[in-house]
């Protein structure tokens, strides 16, 4: 009896040593961009589906986290909206597709478009009125990205303008607060993916995509090279990683997720 129990006793320790730790699950750990995330996130599932010893954690809060986390080790790869730039290039970049950055305002504005110039003057404050644009009176509310976000540096670029030449009246974070902000307010004006706004708008999202210079902000525009601010939608990772990483890497690139990327009304990389 007592050598039945001693069995049973020591069963009990390795079904829950076992039960504790699955050293047979690799895990991938991804951060960064809010541009890059869904995507990421939704080919990570699949991925998972068809690799079911590999996890693959998806986690935001903008291009520099997701470069930095990469860097550091903190992350198997980071999510970027924009360049590799002086000091990252000890990391390797992958495109997995191109976005372009829009303007967007809300859906009972009647403004169709602006030029690079009006934008200038809006983000510095040389241009405070919808009827200065030939829309309806109404002061305009100016929403910027936060620093760290790839969103950001790449409408900066495109304006020739430094951070401290924006004068912004609310600070936001990623697409979905944008877009937020500018559905809340008539009188609202920000800038986000062209992917994330269109998806946005055909849900029924109080917002409208501005023409950019006369071209008409659109994943189409985008595919063709014509849209004026376009930027590419990477993954970056260090020299060493692992297998399981670079499998995702391959397949994340591939012809696999052609399909997620197009849902996202981005344009794939190879196209």
């Amino acid at each position: 009896m007592r050598h039945s129990f001693h069995l049973l006793i020591s069963a009990f320790f390795v079904f829950l040593v076992m039960s504790c730790s699955d050293s047979s699950v690799e895990s991938i750990v991804i951060t960064g961009s809010t541009t890059v995330a869904p995507v990421v996130a939704d080919a990570a599932l699949r991925f998972e589906e068809a690799n079911p010893g590999i996890r693959v954690e998806v986690q935001t809060g903008g291009s520099s986290r997701g470069i930095s986390d990469a860097k550091s080790g903190l992350a198997d790869l980071g999510m970027a909206s924009r360049d590799l730039k002086p000091g990252e290039e000890d990391l390797t970049s992958h495109c997995i597709a191109i976005d372009g950055v829009g303007l967007i305002v809300n859906r009972q504005n009647d403004v169709k478009g602006l030029t690079r110039e009006q934008v200038i003057q809006i983000y510095r404050k040389e241009i405070t009125d919808w009827s200065e644009l030939g829309g309806k009176a109404g002061g305009i509310l100016v929403a910027n990205k936060a620093d760290g976000r790839g969103t950001l540096e790449v409408f900066l670029k495109y304006l020739g303008l430094d951070s401290a030449d924006i004068k912004a009246d609310v600070i936001v974070g990623g697409n979905q607060q944008a877009i937020k902000t500018v559905a809340g307010d008539p009188n609202a004006i920000g800038y986000v993916s062209i992917g994330a706004a269109a998806s946005e708008i055909s849900s029924g999202t109080p917002i409208r995509l501005l023409e950019s210079d006369g071209v008409v902000a659109a994943t189409d525009s985008v595919a063709k090279g014509q849209f004026p601010i376009t930027r590419p939608l990477l993954l970056v990772s260090r020299s060493d990683t692992s297998e399981e990483t670079g499998r995702f890497i391959e397949y994340i690139k591939s012809d696999a997720v052609k399909d997620i990327i197009e849902s996202h009304l981005y344009v794939p990389a190879s196209k």
